[in-house]
């Protein structure tokens, strides 16, 4: 997987990235990151890339240009990499981050996961000229319903997300399969060493050594759970 962030802070990218299980990931080359810095793209001699709003209001709106000569840039560099593995780069989807947008969820995360390279716009400010999102934005994405001061965040939150789904970014497979959301519901309890602590014990169910008790004490629990804390979840499921 290959990741291209358009943004005005590519520091704050780079630094989310370069940590624990993202970090190893690219040291093995399962995943790489590209950031390109919006303000360098810009022909305005102030190095401005926003600029008032017609019709008024407060704030300002990222401007066309920069964005489309940083999104040429990325263009350029996606196209070098296909020349020189012998493939056509084709159409790549780019995701932008706004509080607009289809909500990010863990079956949006697979189907991301599965593709080779994704382009991601971060916006400040008030926003970004709609024309050049209709020009170039396949996906308008939000992570949550509540408003940030720019898109660099919910990338990240993104891309941690999809990369954990890459083959050989966890070190356990099974970690990656057998969580919260995975089957529509939430992760079942877990525990580990001391037995006891503070006068609380593990279940004694998940100390019998019996495989398939095991299993069906965690459906359970995960059932009870998400009734619980997520009723939406069950409720999705069954359509009521």
């Amino acid at each position: 997987m290959r990741y291209y962030v358009m943004t005005l802070f590519p520091e704050l990218i780079t630094k989310g990235m370069n940590t624990g299980v993202l970090w190893r990931a690219m040291e093995q080359g399962l995943i790489s990151l590209d950031c390109f810095h919006i303000r360098g793209y810009t022909k305005n001699k102030h190095k401005r890339v926003d600029d008032y709003t017609y019709g008024g209001g407060a704030g300002m709106l990222m401007a066309c240009q920069p964005i489309w000569d940083t999104y040429l840039a990325v263009q350029e560099r996606i196209r070098e990499r296909a020349a020189a593995e012998g493939r056509s780069p084709g159409r790549k989807r780019l995701i932008y981050l706004t509080p607009q947008g289809r909500v990010f969820d863990q079956a949006f995360a697979e189907e991301l996961s599965k593709e080779q390279e994704l382009i991601f716009l971060c916006g400040h400010y008030e926003g970004v000229d709609e024309r050049i999102l209709e020009e170039i934005v396949t996906d308008n994405v939000s992570i949550g319903d509540y408003v940030l001061t720019g898109g660099e965040l919910p990338a990240l939150v993104m891309m941690d997300s999809i990369s954990r789904l890459i083959p050989g970014v966890l070190n356990n497979d099974e970690s990656a399969e057998d969580e919260s959301f995975n089957e529509g519901v939430l992760e079942y309890p877990q525990y580990t060493r001391p037995d006891e602590w503070m006068g609380k014990r593990v279940p004694d169910v998940l100390l019998s050594g019996h495989h398939a008790k095991v299993l069906e004490w965690r459906r359970e629990q995960s059932l009870k759970r998400t009734a619980e804390r997520r009723p939406d979840l069950l409720a999705d499921q069954t359509g009521k």
